[in-house]
């Protein structure tokens, strides 16, 4: 299933901006925690990502995936990302799903109602990411 980025969303008509840019992986723990016996493993990683573009910072995440036995996996998480968007500086956190195909992530999120701080208060807004070969993000925002 692919997952794309909502349509542009409009506020009082007004079309909302988008963020876009490209993440790295700064570094990846993931453990198992549960092994079952369709070949399904359950597992939880600890990621910290640098964002660049309109978001500068760093996230730390929170991820929990379900891996099929064909290595594809379905996963949800939370990712509070410091630092600026669009040259506003503070902290929000995402909350995503996602797919992985056993070649790249695609997911979607929105931002958590009221988790933002800084210039950053009162954010609110949805997009997506595809992390491949290369990892680019979009966040459709309002503040």
């Amino acid at each position: 299933m692919a997952l794309t980025a909502p349509a542009a969303r409009t506020r009082n008509s007004v079309a909302m901006p988008t963020a876009s840019g490209e993440f790295q992986v700064a570094a990846w723990k993931e453990e198992t925690y549960e092994e079952l016996d369709t070949g399904w493993r359950l597992t939880q990683a600890d990621v910290t990502l640098g964002f660049s573009g309109a978001i500068e910072g760093d996230a730390a995440v929170r991820w929990l995936m379900a891996y099929r036995a064909d290595g594809t996996a379905s996963f949800v998480g939370l990712a509070r990302i410091t630092g600026a968007l669009d040259g506003r500086s503070g902290a929000f956190i995402l909350q995503n799903t996602g797919e992985f195909d056993g070649t790249a992530a695609r997911g979607e999120w929105s931002v958590v109602e009221g988790s933002g701080t800084g210039a950053l208060q009162g954010l609110t807004g949805a997009g997506g990411f595809v992390a491949g070969q290369a990892a680019t993000y979009t966040l459709e925002y309002q503040l």
